[in-house]
């Protein structure tokens, strides 16, 4: 099923900073979007753009953890919990990254969040 292999290489790609093999996953105009007000939200367009999101995300040291993935006809989510500590600050959210598939690679991605306030917070400043 292509939904859970897309699914798993991205958490291999994004755990093993592997953004060679991300990109592979990815439609040239792809985007992600993700919620809040930090240094991660907004939409990201184009797969660099995507890529530039994720090697920041990746740069803040979180662990992220794969809890299940989950598919729909044609597009899937990873249920994920991620955790982090940055000085006084932890992260500890679970989320959900809902990615559009076309033509077996992934369109769009939109991120679902359970601690906004923990994550503006968390991602506020740049890592260090």
């Amino acid at each position: 099923m292509i939904q859970q292999e897309l699914a798993e290489n991205f958490h291999k790609a994004l755990i093993s900073k592997d953004w060679t093999l991300m990109r592979t996953l990815m439609r040239a105009d792809a985007s992600w979007t993700l919620p809040g007000d930090n240094r991660i939200s907004g939409t990201a367009h184009g797969v660099d753009e995507v890529l530039a999101r994720a090697e920041l995300i990746a740069s803040y040291g979180l662990n992220f953890a794969l809890e299940h993935v989950l598919v729909s006809r044609d597009n899937m989510a990873l249920a994920l919990h991620n955790t982090a500590r940055r000085g006084e600050l932890v992260l500890d959210e679970h989320l959900a990254t809902v990615c559009r598939i076309e033509d077996g690679v992934i369109a769009s991605i939109e991120t679902y969040l359970s601690d906004l306030d923990g994550m503006n917070a968390f991602f506020a400043e740049p890592p260090e």
